[in-house]
């Protein structure tokens, strides 16, 4: 048996077939192979068609077939990671009544300052443990107002990944961790947060159905299943955000472990067995997704929106495309800690929770002509990632949060020798890179969901660590000096 997991992103869908029984993986395949369209209507805003991400998922499900050389009849069930934050509105025929409003769009930041100023931080934070500020409750809100004539047609709303799963199983659902990240979730009463959709006047109805996060969730339909090339009946028996999802396929499930990516953004995620907020919204508290523990799990995500966005930026704009991200790593490793004072702010892709919805742009700092160039242009970039993803880090152990032992999948700017080095030096944690992804992930999951895994060392049989990074005492006082030159330019810009 194999199980199929698909990772919705917003820069591509990936699918991966893992074994069963071994956990290797028997193929993995991504489509596009340039990055999805990012619609930008408006400064601010960032919209994605979801047809896109549904007709990739095809092209990526009959790839991963076609080059494992298996039978559809062998998948034994699927599962789903998707973009967070995002939202979609159907009517009662599933037809997408407008571009998705993804993560990194910031239209409906006003709209959910002023559900928290109305509602009461007293009475906000406990029940929901965020601000309502830029989710997807809030830019269901932006379109209740703007749009009006889109919102009286709206039957569901769902996030990205439950509309994945709708197009291949023909059922609209959700889950509680899901409903979480959304901001719809009450805490206090461990239900749909009521008040909520009262406060934006929201009909309950539109809301799906709720299940759990491991569980049969639909089966694939014929018309889904000849669109993917798999058989009917497949189960999905699993779906979760891709920050929740990125840990559980690092096997962080408990309190104390922690989780990290840096893909087209950056994301710290630590799992915590507190019900505790930030009470600025800086970072967030989100349900986890832990099949084998019977206790409450609450997952703490920091996300810093311009990583890998600013290091393909770079690439595209000052390199021209003709330099390979491995030849920009050594390119970085070439100029020294700190990049000889040149400083670069990385947040150029959106409003920034961690910057309490301040959208400052992405800038660099320090330039000398007679002593800068592209190596120290290249370093900046990576150290001002990991610098920001520090300062969230920071915040995060306000909360809670041990961050002496970080796992992250060997992807992306963790390929990289000073991103990695960076973050291990100036975090004073161990970092262990492992051979998974968020594909990977869903499909270990979808075994669980489908109660075929009993436990933890039967799900994550094949995991294992790659490389081990630990601090480098002769080069911690260097990095920890930039980052202080960082932080001070950071927090006099605002």
């Amino acid at each position: 048996m194999y199980f199929l997991g698909f990772d919705l992103g917003s820069s591509s869908v990936k699918a991966c077939l893992i074994h069963a029984d071994s956990g290797a993986v028997a193929a993995a395949a991504f489509y596009p192979e340039r990055e999805m369209t990012i619609a930008a209507p408006k400064p601010g805003f960032a919209e994605q068609q979801p047809e896109m991400w549904w007709q990739n998922a095809c092209l990526a499900s009959k790839a991963v077939i076609q080059k494992a050389g298996i039978s559809p009849e062998e998948v034994g069930a699927i599962g789903i990671s998707y973009q967070m934050h995002g939202l979609v509105v159907v009517d009662k025929d599933m037809n997408v009544l407008r571009p998705s409003i993804i993560w990194c769009d910031s239209r409906a930041v006003e709209v959910g300052n002023k559900a928290m100023e109305a509602l009461g931080e007293e009475y906000v934070l406990p029940h929901l443990l965020n601000s309502p500020g830029n989710f997807t409750a809030s830019k269901l809100g932006w379109v209740k107002e703007n749009e009006p004539d889109v919102y009286a047609k709206v039957y569901k709303f769902m996030l990205p990944g439950d509309y994945l799963a709708a197009r291949m199983t023909g059922e609209i659902v959700t889950t509680p961790s899901g409903l979480s990240e959304g901001i719809f979730w009450d805490f206090v009463n461990g239900r749909p947060a009521d008040f909520l959709f009262d406060y934006f006047g929201f009909n309950h109805e539109i809301m799906p159905e709720v299940l759990p996060t491991f569980s049969e969730q639909g089966k694939v339909t014929a018309s889904a299943a000849e669109a993917l090339g798999l058989r009917a009946g497949i189960p999905v028996t699993y779906r979760a955000g891709d920050q929740p999802n990125n840990a559980f396929s690092l096997n962080v499930l408990e309190p104390g472990e922690v989780a990290a990516t840096a893909g087209t953004s950056g994301v710290v995620y630590g799992v915590s067995d507190q019900v505790k907020f930030d009470p600025k919204s800086r970072v967030n508290t989100f349900l986890h997704v832990n099949p084998v523990s019977q206790a409450s799990r609450y997952g703490v995500l920091l996300c810093v929106n311009g990583t890998g966005s600013l290091n393909g930026w770079l690439r595209n704009a000052l390199f021209q495309g003709n330099v390979s991200y491995p030849e920009m790593n050594a390119l970085a490793s070439q100029a020294p800690v700190g990049a000889d004072g040149l400083l670069c702010l990385p947040f150029g892709n959106g409003a920034e929770r961690m910057l309490e919805n301040q959208d400052p742009g992405s800038t660099f700092k320090g330039l000398q002509f007679s002593r800068h160039g592209l190596n120290h242009y290249t370093r900046a970039a990576q150290e001002g990632i990991v610098f920001a993803l520090y300062y969230g880090m920071e915040i995060m152990e306000t909360v809670g949060v041990s961050l002496k032992n970080i796992r992250a999948g060997e992807a992306n700017m963790f390929l990289s020798p000073v991103f990695r080095e960076t973050f291990a030096n100036v975090s004073g944690a161990t970092v262990e890179l492992y051979n998974t992804d968020g594909a990977q992930g869903a499909a270990r999951a979808a075994g669980f969901g489908l109660g075929y895994y009993k436990n933890r060392s039967e799900a994550f049989v094949g995991l294992s660590a790659l490389s081990t990074i630990e601090p480098d005492t002769a080069l911690i006082e260097a990095t920890k000096e930039a980052y202080g030159n960082w932080k001070a330019a950071l927090e006099s810009s605002l």
